[in-house]
C-alpha cells in the first residue's frame, strides 16, 4: 500500500488532501481504489519479516503480507478471518495448522478511522531449537548425574544396581542390568516404576550363561543386537516384561563397555521407540555404567589377589608339639592390612622337637610382608638340610643375600632363631641363635624376669656374619618370650616416650601363671595401651612356654580385626 493508499483506508474510504508544495499545484484527489491480493506496487506492509495481517474492527481483511499469506493461504482483501477459514486470532502463542505462531495486536487510528494490525511471527523453528537445546541440557544433566553417582561404588553389585535405578524412569519404564558371566553365571537385576523414593529394584539373582536371551547375549560380547521386533520376545520369555505386552513395547539392549570386554549389558523398555538422540544418550550412560562396572571389576580382582597374597603372607599356627605351648600376637604397621614386615612361626622336627623364630625385615607394609615371604619360604626350605639354628642362620644370610643383589635392593632381616628340645622329666631345653635382633626375655617359675644375653649381626648385610648362639633351660610353667622392635620402640605416654626394654620387664612381673597365648595378648594389650592411638611399627610377640606333656599347645592369632580397624 503506498502512502497516499494507507492514508485513503486509514480515513473510511476518504481521500485526504494533500498539501501542495510551494511553487507547485495541489494534486486532485484521486477515488478510492479496491486493494487487490496481488499487490503491484510497494506497501508498507512489504517490509516486514513477519506476517502483518490489517483488518477493520468488523474483522475484514484490508491487507496482508506474503509471509501472512504463506503461513494462512486462505486469506483474501474483503472477506473476514472466518470467512477465509481462518480461526480468529488472538494476542499469544497459536497454533495455525503444523506451525506454531506468536501473534501481537496493535490498534492504529487514523483520522478517526480505526484499523487493527495483526503482527504474526512465526516462531515453530525457533522453539524447535529451544526445545532441542532444553532436551540437550536436560540430557547432558542426566549424564553428568549419573557419572557422579556410579563414580562412588566400588563395589560390583552396588555399582550394578546403581545403573539400574538410575536408568528408570529416564531412559525406560523398566531397565535391566546384566553382568558379564564368571563361571558360566550371571547376576542381573530389574528395576521398574517406582515412587518417590526411586523405582522399585528386583535382584534377579543368578542365571547359568546358556539361559540368557540371544539379544542379551549379542551385547555381552560387545555389539548391539539388530534384531530389535524380537527383543520384547525374548525379554517375555525370560520373564522380565513382567505384566506388559510384547507388542506394545519398545525394548533396546546395548553393551555396557569394559577396558577390553563388556562388562555386562543394558535393557530398556518402554512404550514409545527410542529416536536417535535417546539412542545417543542411551549409549552415553551404557558407557559410564560400564566404566564404574569396569573400576568395580578391577577392584575386585585386585581385591581377590591381595586376599590370597595376605593369606599366603600372614604368619601360620604353629604345630602341635609336646612338651610346647605357642602363643603370638601381631599388630601390622598400617591398621588396613593383616601383613607387615614382622614374622613369626614354628616348624616340627622330626626327633619330636620344633623350630621357631621370630623376625623384622627393613621396611613396612606390603613390600616388607613380601620380603617376609621370602625369608619364610627360605627357611622352610633349608630347615630339611639344616637343623641347627646357627647354621641354619648362616645358610639363610647367603640366601638372603643372593636374592637382594638379584633384585637390586639393600634389604636386610633381623631374626632369633631357636631350637626346643623337650627335656626328660619336664621341661625345654632352648638352642637360641641371633641375628642381630633384640635379646629374648624369660619369665620364670618364681616370676622372675631375665633377658637373655643374645647379640649377633643383620641377616643379608655381609657374607659369613657373626651369629651368637645360646643355651636356655625352661623349667615346666616357664616361658621365653620374643618380641620385635614395634615394642620397645613405641611411642607413647605423656611426653611421646618410646616404651623401652625396662618397661617391658617390669610389665612382665608377676605373669610367670600366664598361659604363653595369655602372655603374647598382655603383651601386645600394654603396648596399645600405650601408643594412645598413635602410628606405631609393625608389633610382633612369640612366646615358647614349657608345659608339661599332655597339656594343650593352646595358639592365639592377636590380630585386630579389619572391620573394626577401618
Amino acid at each position: 500500500m503506498s502512502t497516499a493508499d494507507l492514508a485513503g483506508s486509514e480515513s473510511g474510504g476518504r481521500q485526504v488532501p494533500a498539501t501542495a508544495a510551494p511553487g507547485r499545484s495541489a494534486v486532485a484527489p484521486s477515488a478510492p481504489r479496491r486493494i487487490s491480493p496481488v499487490l503491484t506496487e510497494t506497501t508498507l506492509v512489504d517490509h516486514f519479516r513477519e506476517g502483518v495481517v490489517v483488518t477493520d474492527p468488523t474483522g475484514v481483511v484490508r491487507e496482508f503480507s506474503q509471509p501472512a499469506l504463506e503461513l494462512m493461504p486462505g486469506l483474501a482483501v474483503g472477506r473476514t478471518l472466518a470467512g477465509c477459514g481462518i480461526a480468529p486470532l488472538e494476542p499469544g502463542e497459536l497454533t495455525i495448522g503444523e506451525r506454531r505462531v506468536r501473534c501481537r495486536r496493535v490498534d492504529l487510528t487514523v483520522g478517526g478511522a480505526t484499523s487493527i494490525a495483526w503482527y504474526v511471527e512465526d516462531v515453530t523453528d525457533a522453539i524447535a531449537r529451544s526445545d532441542a537445546l532444553l532436551a540437550e541440557r536436560g540430557r547432558a544433566r542426566f549424564l553428568a548425574t549419573a557419572s557422579q553417582k556410579l563414580g562412588n561404588p566400588l563395589h560390583e553389585d552396588r555399582a550394578a544396581r546403581a545403573a539400574v535405578r538410575l536408568a528408570v524412569p529416564t531412559l525406560g519404564e523398566v531397565a535391566v542390568v546384566v553382568l558379564a558371566p564368571r563361571r558360566g553365571r550371571a547376576r542381573w537385576w530389574r528395576a521398574a516404576g517406582g515412587d518417590a523414593e526411586g523405582p522399585a529394584l528386583v535382584d534377579g539373582g543368578v542365571l547359568n550363561a546358556d539361559d540368557l536371551p540371544p539379544g542379551v547375549e549379542d551385547a555381552l560380547r560387545g555389539t548391539e543386537p539388530s534384531e530389535a521386533d524380537w527383543l520384547a520376545e525374548q525379554l517375555a520369555e525370560a520373564g522380565w516384561l513382567g505384566d506388559r505386552d510384547p507388542g506394545t513395547v519398545a525394548v533396546r539392549v546395548v553393551p555396557l563397555p569394559g577396558s577390553s570386554a563388556a562388562t555386562g549389558a543394558l535393557v530398556v523398555v518402554r512404550s514409545a521407540d527410542l529416536d536417535e538422540h535417546d539412542m545417543q544418550m542411551l549409549r552415553g550412560f551404557a558407557a559410564r555404567a560400564g566404566a564404574a562396572l569396569d573400576a568395580a571389576v578391577l577392584y575386585r580382582d585386585q581385591a581377590e589377589v591381595a586376599e590370597t597374597l595376605q593369606a599366603s603372607l600372614a604368619p601360620t599356627e604353629p604345630p602341635s608339639v609336646g612338651g610346647v605351648q605357642w602363643g603370638a600376637a601381631y599388630r601390622p604397621a598400617q591398621s588396613s592390612l593383616r601383613i607387615g614386615g614382622d614374622f613369626y612361626g614354628a616348624h616340627e622336627l622330626p626327633d619330636g622337637g620344633a623350630l621357631f623364630y621370630l623376625g623384622d625385615v627393613s621396611g613396612k607394609g606390603v613390600d616388607a610382608a613380601v620380603f617376609t615371604g621370602q625369608i619364610r619360604q627360605g627357611l622352610q626350605a633349608l630347615r630339611r638340610i639344616e637343623s641347627d639354628p646357627a647354621r641354619l642362620l648362616t645358610l639363610l644370610n647367603d640366601s638372603v643375600l643372593e636374592t637382594t643383589r638379584a633384585h637390586g635392593h639393600g634389604r636386610f632381616a633381623t631374626m632369633v632363631l631357636g631350637r626346643a628340645n623337650p627335656v626328660h622329666g619336664g621341661g625345654l631345653s632352648l638352642t637360641l641363635a641371633s641375628g642381630g635382633h633384640l635379646p629374648p626375655i624369660v619369665v620364670r617359675a618364681d616370676g622372675a624376669v631375665e633377658t637373655v644375653d643374645l647379640r649377633g649381626m643383620l641377616i643379608g648385610v655381609v657374607p659369613d656374619p657373626r651369629i651368637a648362639s645360646i643355651t636356655v633351660q625352661l623349667a615346666a610353667g616357664e616361658t621365653c618370650l620374643l618380641f620385635s622392635d614395634g615394642v620397645t620402640e613405641a611411642r607413647g605416654g605423656i611426653r611421646g616416650e618410646q616404651f623401652g626394654a625396662a618397661r617391658l620387664v617390669d610389665a612382665l612381673g608377676g605373669c610367670q601363671r600366664m598361659p604363653a597365648p595369655a602372655l603374647a595378648e598382655r603383651v601386645e594389650q600394654v603396648i596399645g595401651d600405650w601408643l594412645g592411638g598413635r602410628n606405631h611399627d609393625d608389633i610382633a610377640v612369640f612366646a615358647v612356654r614349657a608345659v608339661s606333656p599332655g597339656s594343650p599347645a593352646r595358639h592365639l592369632h592377636a590380630v585386630p580385626d579389619r572391620r573394626s580397624a577401618s
